[in-house]
C-alpha cells in the first residue's frame, strides 16, 4: 500500500484497556448461560472461526493467552483462525492446539490477492459513496446492504483512487474541514485508512458455524462480513475498547494532524459502533467495558460479562519457599505498554529504603529490543542492575513460589491474568489504576497508584513490606477471590454454552440476509 513518508500507517496492536470508576457494584460477574446442555443438537461439533488483529497466534500477551486457553480448553469444538497481520510472514508465538484445523492470515495493504475489475465492483464503489453521504449527515449506513454489494475478495482500493465520485468527495471534505494543510497529506491519510478499511470488508475466512472477532476494529468488520455473507451468526468479545486504544495512540503520533487525526478517529469510533449493533451477542471481560458498550449502541439484552479465569489448580499447588530479603516480581514482556522504566524507578526508590531488597522483570525481551536496552541502561545508571533481574522468559511458578509481591505499572491492562495467578498461589499485587484492576483490589489504596506514579507505587512496595502479618490474612482473602471468581473452568464453560448455542442452525436465520 502506497502512503507517504510523512503519513505513515497506525499498525494494528494488541488491544487494551480503560479504567473502572468507582460507585458501582464491584466485582460484578453475569452468568451467561447456565444450566445443563440438553440439545442433542449441541453435542455435534461446531466449527468456530476466531478473526483477530494483532495479537494471536503471533505476539504475546494477556489476549493470546486467553486465545490459547479458549482453544485448548474446549476440545470438543474446531477452531479455524483468521488473523490480521501488518506485515507477512510472521512467527508463531504459540504451538496451535490439534483442534485448529485452518488458519489464514489476511496482511493489511496487500494489494497481490486482490480482484480488480472496475465493472465487477461498480455497484460497490455507489453503495460505499451512499454510505459514506449517510454518515457525514449524521445517519447511520446499511452497513449489511453495503457489504452485501461487495464481492467476497474484491479489491475496492484502485476503484476508489479513479472513480470521480470519491476524488469529488475527498476534495469537498479536505475544502470544508482540512484547509490549512496540503490536498496530498490528507489524500494519503484517507487512502490508508479505507485501504485497510477495504481489506477487512473484502477478507474471506474460513467456512464457519460461527465468526467470533476478538475486537472491534478490521477484525470485528470482517467478522460482520462474513456473517452477512454466509448468514452465519457474529460473536464480538472485547478485552479492552479497541477505539479508545487506537485514539491514544493517534492523539500521540506527530505525523498525523488537523482533520486527518479527527478522521482517524472518527473511523475507529464509527467501526466500534458499527460492530456493538450488529454483533448478535457480545462479551466484556467486566462491568465497566460493557456500560461502555452499550453508550456506544449495543443492546443490553446482548451483552453479557464473561471474566478471565486461570487454571486454579495449578498455580494454588504453588509450594511457597521464601528467600532472604524482599522480592518484587513484574511478569510481562518488555514493553512499553507495560512501563518497565517506571518499575525500575520503584525499585530505586525502594531500595534506597531497603537495600535487601530484589526486583525481577520476568518476560520476553525479544519484543522490543530497543526498549530493553534502554531499560538495562536505565538500571546501569541508577546502579542497581544488582538488584535488578531481567529473566527472559521463564516457568513463573518458580518465581512465585518465592516473590513477595506482585507489581503491575501497565499503562493499559484489561483483567490481569497475573494478579490472579499470584492471589492463586499466595503473592498479592500492586497495580496501576487500569482496566479491571481497581475492582479486583475492591479500590483498596493501599495496592493501587496511577499510571507513572512511581512514587505512591513505592508506597504500596514499602507499606506490604512492614505489614507481614496484615498481608498474610489479605493474601488468604485473595486466594479464596481467586478460586471462586477466576476460575477458568467456568469461563470455559460459559464460552461453550455459547458457542454451541449460536452455532445451531437455526442461529443461521438472520434478522438480514444478503
Amino acid at each position: 500500500m502506497q502512503r507517504s513518508r510523512s503519513q505513515p500507517m497506525p499498525r494494528p496492536l494488541p488491544m487494551q484497556r480503560s479504567q473502572r470508576k468507582p460507585g458501582r457494584t464491584g466485582n460484578t460477574k453475569l452468568s451467561v448461560l447456565s444450566g445443563p446442555v440438553e440439545d442433542p443438537a449441541m453435542n455435534e461439533k461446531p466449527r468456530i472461526c476466531l478473526i483477530l488483529e494483532g495479537s494471536y497466534p503471533f505476539i504475546t500477551g494477556g489476549v493470546s493467552a486467553w486465545v490459547q486457553d479458549i482453544i485448548s480448553g474446549l476440545d470438543g469444538i474446531d477452531f479455524v483462525l483468521f488473523t490480521i497481520s501488518p506485515q507477512k510472514n510472521q512467527k508463531l508465538r504459540y504451538v496451535l492446539p490439534p483442534n485448529i484445523t485452518e488458519h489464514r492470515d489476511l496482511v493489511l495493504g496487500d494489494r497481490e490477492s486482490g480482484r480488480r475489475s472496475h465493472n465487477e465492483g461498480r455497484p460497490a464503489v455507489g453503495a460505499i459513496l451512499a454510505a459514506h453521504a449517510r454518515m457525514f449527515s449524521g445517519a447511520m449506513p446499511n452497513i449489511r446492504e453495503m457489504i452485501s454489494r461487495i464481492p467476497e475478495g474484491y479489491d475496492l482500493t484502485e476503484d476508489a483512487v479513479v472513480e470521480s465520485r470519491y476524488w469529488k468527495l475527498m476534495q469537498r471534505m479536505n475544502e470544508e474541514r482540512n484547509p490549512a494543510y496540503p490536498f496530498s497529506d490528507y489524500f494519503w491519510a484517507w487512502q490508508s485508512a479505507h485501504a485497510m478499511l477495504f481489506d477487512a470488508l473484502r477478507a474471506n475466512p474460513p467456512e464457519a458455524d460461527l465468526y467470533h472477532a476478538i475486537s472491534t476494529g478490521f477484525a470485528g468488520l470482517a467478522a460482520l462480513a462474513a456473517s452477512v455473507r454466509r448468514n452465519k451468526p457474529f460473536l464480538l468479545t472485547e478485552h479492552g475498547l479497541y477505539h479508545k486504544e487506537r485514539e491514544i495512540e493517534i492523539r500521540k503520533s506527530q505525523y498525523i494532524r488537523g482533520y486527518q487525526r479527527d478522521m482517524w478517529i472518527k473511523a475507529y469510533n464509527r467501526i466500534s459502533g458499527i460492530c456493538y449493533r450488529e454483533a448478535d451477542s457480545i462479551t466484556a471481560l467486566f462491568e465497566e467495558n460493557r456500560q461502555k458498550q452499550l453508550e456506544l449502541g449495543a443492546a443490553a439484552d446482548k451483552c453479557v460479562v464473561i471474566p478471565n479465569g486461570i487454571d486454579i489448580g495449578r498455580f494454588a499447588s504453588v509450594v511457597r519457599a521464601p528467600r532472604p530479603g524482599f522480592h518484587v516480581g513484574l511478569v510481562g514482556r518488555i514493553v512499553p505498554i507495560k512501563d518497565i522504566k517506571t518499575f525500575i524507578a520503584v525499585a530505586k526508590i525502594v531500595l534506597d529504603r531497603y537495600s535487601d531488597a530484589e526486583f525481577h522483570a520476568i518476560g520476553p525481551t525479544d519484543e522490543d529490543e530497543g526498549y530493553y536496552e534502554e531499560c538495562v541502561a536505565l538500571t546501569e545508571s541508577l546502579r542497581i542492575s544488582d538488584r535488578f533481574h531481567f529473566t527472559g522468559r521463564q516457568n513463573v511458578l518458580e518465581y512465585y513460589s518465592f516473590l513477595d509481591l506482585m507489581l503491575l505499572t501497565s499503562i493499559r491492562e484489561a483483567q490481569p491474568l497475573v494478579i490472579m495467578e499470584g492471589w492463586a498461589a499466595g503473592v498479592p499485587s500492586v497495580t496501576t489504576k487500569v482496566g479491571n484492576a481497581p475492582e479486583m483490589v475492591d479500590y483498596d489504596e493501599r495496592f493501587l497508584a496511577p499510571s507513572k506514579d512511581a512514587a505512591k507505587l513505592a508506597e504500596c512496595v514499602i507499606w506490604i513490606r512492614g505489614h507481614p502479618e496484615e498481608m498474610a490474612e489479605i493474601n488468604r482473602a485473595n486466594r479464596e477471590k481467586a478460586i471462586s471468581r477466576y476460575d477458568k473452568k467456568d469461563m470455559l464453560s460459559s464460552y461453550e454454552k455459547l458457542y454451541r448455542r449460536m452455532a445451531r442452525p437455526e442461529a443461521g436465520k438472520r434478522r438480514w440476509r444478503a
